[in-house]
């Protein structure tokens, strides 16, 4: 028996609007709820860039050493390492230095050690050159505090090779592991090779060992 045209009809009726419920439900299945936060695929790194996820973990920021330059040797042609000879050869030609010559050096109780003073003109008013084993190690310039002061000497150096690795009311220093600048209160400027301070340190403990050594089989004898 043939259905009726219109059972064939309401039954395509509902047949469409079931399929038209199931599209709707689909579509809304698609949406994001209000409110909720899309999720977006991670972005792909620019040419050239470095992938964070990749890399080992952040390391601390350096020191702000802007404007910085590596720290001199030295001043005004006298540099750490040079020999007595040369020390004297750049003082006679300055005219800041007043360098009479040989009588202004002197040995140091120390073995292997000197220590030429030389008096200043102007802007500096002595100046101290400590040599070990005929190289200069130390070279320490007092300044004129009539003609010079503190600030202006702080504010040249920090320009130059930044924030000071060490700063307290008595003394900042600047150093890269090799060499120290120091500008000391009042108004000293100190420049040192670190390598042979070091040296000449442990050869003292070394020598305090010995010598307390020697005092205890001294007291040991009685």
């Amino acid at each position: 028996m043939k259905p009726f045209p219109e059972n064939r009809r309401a039954a395509a009726s509902a047949a469409a609007r079931v399929r038209t419920i199931l599209s709707l439900a689909l579509a809304a299945a698609a949406l994001p709820v209000l409110g909720q936060a899309v999720p977006t695929p991670p972005a792909s790194p620019a040419p050239g860039a470095t992938d964070p996820a990749a890399t080992s973990p952040a390391v601390p920021a350096p020191a702000d050493t802007a404007g910085s330059a590596g720290l001199p040797r030295g001043f005004r042609g006298v540099e750490l390492g040079m020999s007595l000879a040369e020390v004297e050869t750049v003082l006679k030609s300055d005219e800041l230095f007043l360098y009479r010559g040989g009588p202004d050096v002197t040995l140091l109780p120390r073995p292997n050690e000197k220590l030429l003073e030389v008096q200043g003109l102007s802007f500096v008013k002595r100046a101290f050159f400590q040599f070990h084993e005929e190289k200069l190690f130390s070279a320490i310039y007092v300044l004129n505090p009539e003609k010079m002061d503190h600030y202006s000497v702080f504010t040249r150096l920090s320009e130059r090779y930044g924030k000071p690795g060490s700063l307290s009311p008595r003394e900042s220093v600047w150093s890269d592991g090799s060499v120290s600048v120091s500008l000391e209160r009042p108004l000293t400027v100190k420049y040192l090779d670190l390598a042979v301070l070091e040296k000449l340190r442990q050869s003292s403990q070394a020598r305090q060992s010995w010598e307390d050594l020697s005092r205890q089989d001294f007291l040991d004898g009685f």
